[in-house]
């Protein structure tokens, strides 16, 4: 019994993987968040901030350059870098999910969905 991949598509905030579900059937085109806290907050302007900081970076750097999500942070969020941290990697994903960068641990592409630990994004090759 062979079965065909289901739908999926990016979460419009954090990137990740969207699958279709039953539920969805009728509303699939409207569906754009992933989560309930992904819907209340949705795409601020720190968010689009931090993409753009970060494909800059990427544009400054040589082909085989790669930047850390940490420095995207740095770079908007100044002393309280800490916390834009989880929104530098969600704007990484979405990049990813566009087809503008990849996401790499220890010098493999990765799934960006199931990242955990240090990783570093670099432009597709």
């Amino acid at each position: 019994m062979s079965r065909t991949p289901l739908p999926t598509k990016p979460c419009a905030r954090c990137g990740r993987t969207i699958t279709w579900r039953k539920a969805w059937q009728r509303d699939w085109d409207s569906v754009r968040w992933c989560s309930d806290n992904c819907r209340k907050h949705g795409l601020t302007q720190v968010d689009l901030q931090l993409q753009d900081t970060l494909e800059s970076l990427l544009a400054e750097g040589a082909d085989s350059a790669s930047v850390d999500p940490t420095e995207v942070a740095r770079a908007v969020g100044g002393a309280g870098w800490e916390k834009l941290l989880e929104p530098a990697r969600s704007a990484a994903r979405r990049l990813v999910a566009a087809g503008r960068a990849e996401i790499t641990q220890g010098g493999r592409v990765i799934d960006p969905d199931h990242a955990k630990g240090t990783i570093r994004v670099r432009r597709p090759r």
